[in-house]
């Protein structure tokens, strides 16, 4: 984790101690990692008495910081959806129901990918790996995958029925990815990227002998 704080605090009882840390932070017990560094005595009579000191680690939940980042967004759009997180060593993947879903996948995906890469960045500030966070709702990224592999077959088999060469409109990077791996065994065809970002488009061409 990044710039990840560290409080130790004494009290005369490791729970009162974990609580003062705690509060400090203004963080949840689940959020921390707890050591406890001396467990503290009451002495003898009431003499001699010891205090319990704790040591306190920030220990983000990344699941929780982007569900949290995500519905702080999406609130402010649509009303009653629910979160499915499921997550893997690298990937953060939230599924997202709810009834009014078309909006926040808007024209192409491109709300659903705005939201995400706004997720991700909550998430990567406080992780020191990179983790990827995908978005999903309603199917739309499988659909969307499939719809791109059926357009890149049909134009590829277009290209080799003319011999001219066709310019797709500009797709994100993962799109143009999805075009270039479906034709990438295609012996007659190849594609290529051209332009510059935000507009960057795939081109089909015969493939150079």
């Amino acid at each position: 984790m990044k710039n990840l704080r560290t409080i130790e605090k004494s009290a005369k009882s490791k729970e009162e101690a974990i609580k003062l840390a705690l509060l400090e932070l203004g963080l949840d017990e689940d959020d921390c990692e707890i050591k406890v560094l001396e467990e503290g005595s009451k002495g003898f009579l009431g003499l001699g008495g010891k205090d319990a000191l704790v040591r306190v680690t920030e220990n983000p939940n990344l699941e929780k910081i982007a569900v949290k980042a995500l519905s702080n967004m999406v609130e402010k759009i649509v009303n009653d959806v629910e979160y499915k997180v499921t997550s893997s060593e690298k990937t953060i993947k939230i599924e997202m129901n709810g009834p009014d879903m078309g909006i926040l996948i808007g024209k192409r995906g491109e709300t659903l990918d705005s939201l995400q890469y706004l997720t991700s960045l909550a998430v990567n500030r406080v992780s020191s790996d990179y983790i990827k966070v995908i978005l999903n709702t309603e199917n739309y990224r499988e659909k969307r995958h499939d719809t791109l592999v059926r357009l890149a077959r049909r134009l590829a088999s277009q290209v080799i029925k003319t011999g001219k060469s066709i310019t797709l409109e500009p797709m994100r990077p993962n799109e143009r990815r999805i075009i270039h791996s479906t034709l990438q065994n295609n012996k007659i065809v190849q594609t290529v990227s051209v332009g510059e970002e935000p507009n960057r488009k795939v081109v089909i061409e015969i493939a150079e002998k």
